[in-house]
């Protein structure tokens, strides 16, 4: 499954407003600013900085202090 390029033309991330390379063998869209891969599911993209997987090598979620933290610094 690929994603609609005028989609991805227009989407940015969530944290830094910056633009998103797709991944098509995971099937994410990644913000390499934020260091986070949104996931897709079912053909829409997640973007939940919640349900993002960090792409430093941990395929963990990032802890909502760290989001937060994130989204206060683009904010202010």
């Amino acid at each position: 499954m690929t994603i609609d390029p005028w989609l991805l033309e227009r989407l940015v991330c969530p944290v830094t407003r910056t633009p998103l390379a797709y991944d098509a063998a995971r099937q994410e869209l990644v913000s390499a600013a934020a260091g986070l891969a949104y996931p897709i599911r079912d053909g829409l993209p997640v973007m939940l900085v919640e349900e993002a997987r960090r792409i430093d090598g941990a395929d963990q979620p990032p802890s909502s202090e760290a989001a937060a933290t994130s989204s206060a610094a683009t904010l202010g």
